[in-house]
């Protein structure tokens, strides 16, 4: 009677011990399927989730939280103000605020202004480096697939006609610097809030 009182605890405890790590398993599996479907530019490659839901004021790996601000400009609400030399970018929400983000801008030689409208939303976006940056950087490919090591990150907003975007990066660590070519970096958490929060035609102004 002991032996099969031992016997019964022990497959008891066997059975408790198994059972989560299947319930994880198969959550893992459930979220990697639906990654697959909604993140996944190209067959047979799972990418980080950065859509809705991602912490609003937290900022995800940004080292500068977004937050809820005083708008430092009068401009229409859902147009986006971007200050270069603080190295913000506001997303102008009307009744005098604003949401503001971290980003990285064009380092010595490469800053800009003006007004633009976003003309393009490009979700894990490829990259093809235009013929100057290849003149400087002739190591550079001619074309690399939208992914996860994209430089592009994953999203773009293409201003106008300009070789200008602003797009995601997976170097956090440079949001607050002057490190680009002219496009505005943000981190991918960021610009994917961003990008859910604006359409094509958006009006963009850099000062």
């Amino acid at each position: 009677m002991t032996r099969t009182f031992a016997f019964l605890a022990v497959a008891l405890m066997l059975l408790v011990s198994v059972a989560p790590a299947r319930a994880t398993m198969d959550d893992d599996f459930f979220n990697f399927g639906r990654q697959q479907q909604r993140q996944q530019p190209q067959p047979g490659r799972a990418y980080p989730y950065y859509g809705p839901g991602s912490d609003y004021y937290g900022g995800g790996s940004s080292p500068i939280p977004r937050e809820r601000v005083s708008a430092p400009v009068r401009q229409p609400p859902g147009s986006i103000y971007i200050s270069t030399s603080e190295r913000r970018l506001y997303l102008i929400l009307g009744n005098g605020e604003a949401l503001r983000y971290g980003i990285g801008v064009g380092r010595d030689g490469f800053g800009w202004s003006g007004r633009h409208h976003i003309t393009a939303k490009r979700e894990w976006p490829s990259w093809t480096p235009p013929a100057q940056m290849r003149a400087r950087r002739p190591d550079l490919p001619r074309y690399l697939a939208g992914g996860i090591e994209n430089p592009l990150g994953a999203r773009a907003m293409y201003l106008g006609s300009t070789l200008y975007r602003i797009h995601g990066s997976n170097e956090p660590e440079t949001i607050g610097h002057a490190v680009s070519s002219g496009c505005i970096r943000m981190t991918n958490e960021d610009v994917t809030d961003l990008y859910n929060r604006v359409s094509v035609g958006t009006l963009v102004v850099v000062r």
